[in-house]
């Protein structure tokens, strides 16, 4: 599981069977301390909540495709969870 920060949303013209109606969001993977880390990344949102600003947790890989229902849709990363408060050494909150 990985923290990242939604930023944006993707509109596909053309989606996969099992991926109807699944939105997809842009989301900025974050470090240990919430500073950006690498490139933003597509993924599909599993918890049909999460918006633009919202620290989330996700996965990727196989996981990934399990956490959509019906299974083994064919997705990289998927949001699997809202996070309300993080509490680390470190941590920069917004």
């Amino acid at each position: 599981m990985q923290l990242g920060r939604v930023i944006g949303t993707v509109v596909p013209c053309v989606r996969c069977e099992g991926l109807e109606g699944v939105r997809f969001l842009i989301v900025q993977p974050l470090d240990r301390t919430g500073e950006p880390k690498g490139h933003p990344l597509v993924a599909a949102d599993a918890v049909k909540m999460a918006g633009p600003g919202e620290l989330v947790t996700y996965e990727g890989g196989r996981e990934a495709a399990l956490a959509l229902d019906p299974w083994f849709v064919p997705v990289d990363h998927s949001i699997v969870g809202i996070v309300d408060e993080v509490s680390w050494p470190g941590w920069k909150s917004p």
